[in-house]
Protein backbone atom coordinates (compact mmCIF):
# COMPACT_ATOMS: atom_id res chain seq x y z
CA UNK A 1 0.00 0.00 0.00
CA UNK A 2 1.22 3.15 -0.97
CA UNK A 3 -0.17 7.25 -0.42
CA UNK A 4 0.68 10.67 -1.05
CA UNK A 5 2.14 12.34 1.81
CA UNK A 6 0.49 15.89 1.23
CA UNK A 7 -3.05 14.29 1.40
CA UNK A 8 -2.02 13.61 5.28
CA UNK A 9 -3.75 15.85 7.60
CA UNK A 10 -1.03 17.18 9.82
CA UNK A 11 -2.58 17.32 13.65
CA UNK A 12 -0.87 19.74 16.11
CA UNK A 13 -1.90 19.66 19.58
CA UNK A 14 -3.87 22.34 21.39
CA UNK A 15 -3.19 23.16 25.24
CA UNK A 16 -6.32 22.58 27.06
CA UNK A 17 -8.69 25.51 28.00
CA UNK A 18 -7.85 25.71 31.96
CA UNK A 19 -11.67 27.65 32.25
CA UNK A 20 -13.45 24.69 31.72
CA UNK A 21 -17.51 25.36 31.66
CA UNK A 22 -19.14 23.89 34.52
CA UNK A 23 -20.11 19.81 33.24
CA UNK A 24 -23.30 19.35 31.98
CA UNK A 25 -23.42 15.41 31.71
CA UNK A 26 -25.25 13.57 29.33
CA UNK A 27 -28.25 12.01 29.90
CA UNK A 28 -28.16 7.94 30.58
CA UNK A 29 -28.57 5.68 27.78
CA UNK A 30 -29.72 2.29 28.37
CA UNK A 31 -27.08 -1.11 27.02
CA UNK A 32 -27.48 -1.84 23.70
CA UNK A 33 -28.60 -5.13 22.75
CA UNK A 34 -26.71 -6.10 19.93
CA UNK A 35 -22.96 -5.20 21.69
CA UNK A 36 -21.79 -8.65 20.30
CA UNK A 37 -20.87 -6.66 17.06
CA UNK A 38 -19.19 -4.05 18.50
CA UNK A 39 -16.69 -6.82 20.03
CA UNK A 40 -14.82 -6.14 16.77
CA UNK A 41 -13.26 -2.73 17.65
CA UNK A 42 -13.35 -2.99 21.66
CA UNK A 43 -12.20 -6.14 22.56
CA UNK A 44 -8.74 -6.80 20.90
CA UNK A 45 -7.26 -3.86 21.64
CA UNK A 46 -7.60 -1.87 18.40
CA UNK A 47 -8.56 1.08 20.58
CA UNK A 48 -5.87 1.03 22.66
CA UNK A 49 -3.22 0.63 19.59
CA UNK A 50 -5.29 3.60 18.14
CA UNK A 51 -4.39 5.52 21.26
CA UNK A 52 -0.23 4.65 21.22
CA UNK A 53 -0.59 5.57 17.46
CA UNK A 54 -2.18 8.72 17.46
CA UNK A 55 -0.72 9.91 20.74
CA UNK A 56 -1.24 13.38 22.95
CA UNK A 57 -3.35 11.58 25.31
CA UNK A 58 -3.89 15.64 26.44
CA UNK A 59 -5.49 16.66 23.55
CA UNK A 60 -6.73 13.49 21.87
CA UNK A 61 -9.79 11.07 22.33
CA UNK A 62 -10.41 7.76 20.99
CA UNK A 63 -13.54 6.17 22.69
CA UNK A 64 -16.32 4.00 21.51
CA UNK A 65 -19.93 4.36 22.32
CA UNK A 66 -19.98 8.03 23.57
CA UNK A 67 -23.17 10.45 22.95
CA UNK A 68 -22.59 12.94 20.20
CA UNK A 69 -24.71 16.21 20.23
CA UNK A 70 -23.61 19.89 19.26
CA UNK A 71 -24.80 20.32 23.25
CA UNK A 72 -25.16 18.41 26.54
CA UNK A 73 -29.10 17.58 26.15
CA UNK A 74 -31.57 17.45 28.51
CA UNK A 75 -33.04 13.95 26.50
CA UNK A 76 -31.28 11.44 24.04
CA UNK A 77 -33.91 12.73 20.82
CA UNK A 78 -30.93 13.85 18.09
CA UNK A 79 -28.01 12.39 20.37
CA UNK A 80 -25.75 9.55 18.08
CA UNK A 81 -23.62 7.19 19.92
CA UNK A 82 -21.17 6.56 17.43
CA UNK A 83 -19.46 2.90 18.03
CA UNK A 84 -15.86 4.97 17.58
CA UNK A 85 -14.97 8.52 17.95
CA UNK A 86 -11.61 9.98 17.49
CA UNK A 87 -11.20 14.00 18.03
CA UNK A 88 -7.81 15.48 17.76
CA UNK A 89 -7.41 19.49 19.81
CA UNK A 90 -10.01 18.33 22.49
CA UNK A 91 -10.73 18.18 25.85
CA UNK A 92 -10.63 14.54 26.64
CA UNK A 93 -11.09 15.40 30.58
CA UNK A 94 -13.99 17.43 30.14
CA UNK A 95 -15.55 14.54 27.75
CA UNK A 96 -15.30 11.59 30.16
CA UNK A 97 -16.47 14.02 33.22
CA UNK A 98 -19.51 14.95 30.90
CA UNK A 99 -19.69 11.61 29.73
CA UNK A 100 -20.51 12.49 26.54
CA UNK A 101 -19.02 14.87 23.29
CA UNK A 102 -20.60 18.60 23.45
CA UNK A 103 -19.29 19.99 19.81
CA UNK A 104 -20.39 23.55 20.90
CA UNK A 105 -18.08 23.34 24.07
CA UNK A 106 -15.13 21.13 22.52
CA UNK A 107 -15.27 24.10 19.72
CA UNK A 108 -14.96 21.25 16.94
CA UNK A 109 -17.00 18.40 15.96
CA UNK A 110 -14.92 15.08 15.96
CA UNK A 111 -12.74 14.02 13.23
CA UNK A 112 -13.39 10.53 12.75
CA UNK A 113 -16.52 8.09 13.79
CA UNK A 114 -16.82 4.38 12.51
CA UNK A 115 -20.23 2.38 12.95
CA UNK A 116 -19.92 -1.06 13.31
CA UNK A 117 -23.04 -2.71 11.35
CA UNK A 118 -25.87 -4.46 13.36
CA UNK A 119 -29.61 -5.41 12.68
CA UNK A 120 -30.95 -2.66 15.06
CA UNK A 121 -28.72 0.02 13.78
CA UNK A 122 -27.53 -0.59 10.20
CA UNK A 123 -30.58 1.54 8.08
CA UNK A 124 -30.11 4.06 9.96
CA UNK A 125 -26.18 3.95 9.94
CA UNK A 126 -26.61 4.35 6.36
CA UNK A 127 -29.24 6.75 5.92
CA UNK A 128 -29.82 8.87 9.05
CA UNK A 129 -26.70 9.01 10.79
CA UNK A 130 -25.12 9.33 7.54
CA UNK A 131 -26.74 13.01 7.06
CA UNK A 132 -26.73 13.32 11.41
CA UNK A 133 -22.57 13.51 11.06
CA UNK A 134 -22.09 15.26 8.13
CA UNK A 135 -24.35 17.98 9.51
CA UNK A 136 -22.15 17.76 12.74
CA UNK A 137 -19.12 18.52 10.47
CA UNK A 138 -17.18 15.40 11.32
CA UNK A 139 -14.42 15.18 8.68
CA UNK A 140 -15.09 11.15 8.37
CA UNK A 141 -17.66 8.51 8.73
CA UNK A 142 -16.81 5.23 8.20
CA UNK A 143 -19.06 2.08 8.22
CA UNK A 144 -17.44 -1.29 8.77
CA UNK A 145 -19.51 -5.02 8.57
CA UNK A 146 -17.28 -7.83 9.94
CA UNK A 147 -20.07 -10.08 7.73
CA UNK A 148 -19.52 -8.17 4.57
CA UNK A 149 -22.30 -7.01 2.61
CA UNK A 150 -24.86 -8.81 4.99
CA UNK A 151 -26.15 -5.47 6.75
CA UNK A 152 -24.04 -2.88 4.85
CA UNK A 153 -24.01 -2.50 1.05
CA UNK A 154 -20.32 -3.27 1.63
CA UNK A 155 -18.31 -4.43 4.02
CA UNK A 156 -16.08 -1.32 4.27
CA UNK A 157 -17.12 2.03 3.51
CA UNK A 158 -15.95 5.68 3.91
CA UNK A 159 -16.79 9.25 3.41
CA UNK A 160 -14.97 12.04 3.49
CA UNK A 161 -16.53 15.91 4.08
CA UNK A 162 -16.14 18.56 1.52
CA UNK A 163 -17.93 22.00 1.36
CA UNK A 164 -20.55 20.39 3.56
CA UNK A 165 -21.13 17.19 1.83
CA UNK A 166 -19.91 13.60 2.35
CA UNK A 167 -17.96 11.62 -0.78
CA UNK A 168 -16.58 8.71 -0.93
CA UNK A 169 -13.38 7.57 0.05
CA UNK A 170 -11.86 4.77 -2.72
CA UNK A 171 -12.51 1.40 -1.06
CA UNK A 172 -9.58 -1.00 -3.00
CA UNK A 173 -9.47 -4.64 -2.88
CA UNK A 174 -6.05 -6.18 -2.42
CA UNK A 175 -6.69 -9.40 -2.48
CA UNK A 176 -9.55 -12.30 -1.49
CA UNK A 177 -10.73 -10.89 1.83
CA UNK A 178 -8.89 -8.15 1.83
CA UNK A 179 -10.12 -4.36 1.61
CA UNK A 180 -8.82 -1.53 2.02
CA UNK A 181 -9.39 2.23 2.19
CA UNK A 182 -7.04 5.73 3.46
CA UNK A 183 -8.52 7.70 6.15
CA UNK A 184 -6.23 10.89 5.92
CA UNK A 185 -7.74 12.21 8.86
CA UNK A 186 -5.58 9.22 10.59
CA UNK A 187 -3.19 8.65 8.29
CA UNK A 188 -3.88 5.34 8.33
CA UNK A 189 -5.56 2.68 5.97
CA UNK A 190 -8.58 1.28 7.34
CA UNK A 191 -8.52 -2.38 6.45
CA UNK A 192 -11.38 -5.13 6.22
CA UNK A 193 -9.43 -8.30 6.37
CA UNK A 194 -11.66 -11.64 6.64
CA UNK A 195 -13.90 -10.10 8.42
CA UNK A 196 -11.29 -7.91 11.10
CA UNK A 197 -10.92 -4.13 10.77
CA UNK A 198 -7.29 -3.43 10.99
CA UNK A 199 -5.62 -0.19 10.82
CA UNK A 200 -2.31 0.22 8.59
CA UNK A 201 0.65 2.63 9.10
CA UNK A 202 2.13 3.16 5.69
CA UNK A 203 5.52 3.59 7.53
CA UNK A 204 5.36 0.71 10.08
CA UNK A 205 3.02 -1.64 9.22
CA UNK A 206 -0.34 -2.72 11.41
CA UNK A 207 -1.22 -1.64 14.45
CA UNK A 208 -0.88 -4.78 16.65
CA UNK A 209 -4.07 -5.82 18.67
CA UNK A 210 -3.39 -7.32 22.74
CA UNK A 211 -2.93 -10.44 21.13
CA UNK A 212 -0.72 -9.74 18.48
CA UNK A 213 1.90 -8.13 20.90
CA UNK A 214 1.36 -10.97 23.47
CA UNK A 215 1.89 -13.26 20.52
CA UNK A 216 5.04 -11.28 19.38
CA UNK A 217 6.55 -11.05 23.11
CA UNK A 218 6.27 -14.92 22.99
CA UNK A 219 8.33 -15.27 19.66
CA UNK A 220 10.54 -12.90 21.04
CA UNK A 221 11.38 -14.86 23.76
CA UNK A 222 11.34 -18.13 22.29
CA UNK A 223 13.79 -16.79 19.53
CA UNK A 224 16.18 -15.11 22.62
CA UNK A 225 15.95 -18.70 24.69
CA UNK A 226 16.84 -20.25 21.15
CA UNK A 227 19.86 -18.12 20.82
CA UNK A 228 21.13 -18.67 24.17
CA UNK A 229 21.19 -22.30 23.77
CA UNK A 230 22.88 -22.36 20.68
CA UNK A 231 25.58 -19.95 22.19
CA UNK A 232 25.71 -22.00 24.94
CA UNK A 233 26.38 -25.09 23.11
CA UNK A 234 28.37 -23.07 20.97
CA UNK A 235 30.78 -22.62 24.19
CA UNK A 236 30.39 -26.27 25.42
CA UNK A 237 32.07 -27.48 21.82
CA UNK A 238 34.77 -24.69 21.85
CA UNK A 239 35.37 -25.64 25.59
CA UNK A 240 35.80 -29.31 24.71
CA UNK A 241 38.12 -29.03 21.71
CA UNK A 242 40.29 -26.98 24.14
CA UNK A 243 40.25 -29.70 26.56
CA UNK A 244 40.92 -32.20 23.69
CA UNK A 245 43.93 -30.25 22.68
CA UNK A 246 44.87 -29.86 25.66
CA UNK A 247 45.22 -33.95 26.73
CA UNK A 248 46.85 -34.45 23.27
CA UNK A 249 49.82 -31.97 24.18
CA UNK A 250 50.16 -33.72 27.17
CA UNK A 251 49.87 -37.04 25.94
CA UNK A 252 52.51 -36.16 23.38
CA UNK A 253 55.16 -34.17 26.13
CA UNK A 254 54.49 -37.01 28.35
CA UNK A 255 55.67 -39.46 24.80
Amino acid sequence: MTTNAATTTARHPASPSTDAPAVARFPDFPPRSDMMNTRHIHDDGSQSALRLYLGQPDTTIVLGEVPLYWEAPRSRTGVRVPDLLIAFDVRPSHILAQEGYAINEQGKPPDFVLEVASDSTAWHDETGKWADYAGFGVAEYWLYDPDWGQRYARGLAGWTLVNGRYEPIAIHEHAAGMHYGYSAVLGLYVCWEQGKLRWYDPAAGYLRTHDEEHSGRIAAETERDDERSARIAAEAEVQRLQDEIARLRGATDGA
